[in-house]
């Protein structure tokens, strides 16, 4: 891979479909702005729908092929999962070529969401997890289709709480909650791949985090992180010199970008920014962490995560 990838090599889209949630904002609002700049027709999958109509809006005055279109999506109500998976089975034909799994929520107070969850494991993982199973049909009839989902480098150091996923017992830590929510899907990204290989499916996995990204997101949580260099990565602490380890959006969305597009990018993949232990820099391929490539762990996790969301696992 060009060891300097940016947006200017990314190749032309026309014809692709892609579908980006959390689009209204951040880096699922650039992924998306570059995406259809490139031609792709755009989905943005919001829950907001003041702000999904202004992404769209934005989105649509850069777009240089088809039109794109806006999907109500929540990612913390199941029932609103199911609906978007629906609508977007609808406008595609079922014939989605890259879903990115971009949305994210981080460092709120506890909480749950529709269903129950503890806020950021129900938001991060499970609704994602289940939309990705809910698109599998729409994704096997599109042309070399491939799920991307984010990770984070807040996932290093964090665990599974396979018994007690919700923090329903014991102290509650933000910071925790989301580490585990961003190794979930880190776990669940290279499962999902190894079971698309088992079936034979042409479509395939990949990972990508952004490294440290200033998203506006980090800094109400980053107290709480209990991972001492995350949590100085999170508060902007950690300079080398006079430089800032802190990268833009254009700068932070290139991993993604990279992963949904590139023709090398193979099933299992996962690539991040390659400068300063992965905070910022171009997209190169790295390594998932130990315990995301456990499998005893990924089929515990598959398995509950079905339970729980109660969306019967799809990953032909």
């Amino acid at each position: 891979m060009n060891r300097r990838w940016t947006e200017a090599d990314l190749a032309d889209q026309t014809g692709r479909t892609v579908l980006v949630t959390g689009a209204n904002s951040g880096l699922g609002l650039r992924t998306a702005e570059v995406l259809a700049g490139h031609g792709a027709r755009v989905l943005l999958a919001c829950r907001s729908a003041e702000r999904g109509a202004a992404a769209l809006e934005r989105v649509r005055s850069l777009a240089s092929g088809a039109e794109p279109e806006l999907v109500p999506l929540d990612l913390a109500d199941l029932a609103s999962v199911r609906k978007a998976a629906t609508t977007v089975r609808e406008l595609t034909g079922d014939a989605l070529d890259v879903l990115v799994n971009n949305a994210g929520l981080m460092g709120p107070p506890k909480g749950q969401t529709a269903d129950g969850f503890e806020l950021q494991f129900g938001t991060n993982y499970l609704g994602p997890a289940a939309l990705t199973w809910l698109l599998m049909p729409a994704l096997r009839g599109g042309t070399a289709a491939r799920v991307v989902t984010l990770s984070s480098m807040a996932a290093t150091g964090a665990r599974i709480r396979l018994e007690d996923p919700n923090f329903e017992h014991g102290r509650f830590n933000t910071g925790a909650a989301y580490g585990q929510s961003k190794l979930a899907d880190q776990i669940f990204g290279l499962e999902l791949d190894r079971r698309l290989r088992a079936a034979g499916s042409p479509v395939i996995s990949v990972l990508a985090h952004p490294g440290y990204t200033e998203t506006g997101l980090q800094t109400g949580m980053a107290k709480s992180y209990p991972n001492p260099v995350v949590r100085a990565l999170m508060l902007g602490t950690m300079h080398v010199g006079n430089l800032v380890l802190a990268q833009d959006l254009a700068h932070g969305a290139l991993p993604q970008l990279y992963a949904a597009t590139q023709p090398d990018v193979e099933g299992g993949d996962y690539y991040g920014p390659d400068r300063l232990f992965g905070a910022r820099g171009h997209p190169t391929k790295v390594r998932p962490l130990a315990a995301a490539r456990d499998l005893a762990t990924a089929t515990a996790l598959w398995d509950l995560t079905a339970r729980l969301t109660n969306v019967t696992p799809d990953p032909q």
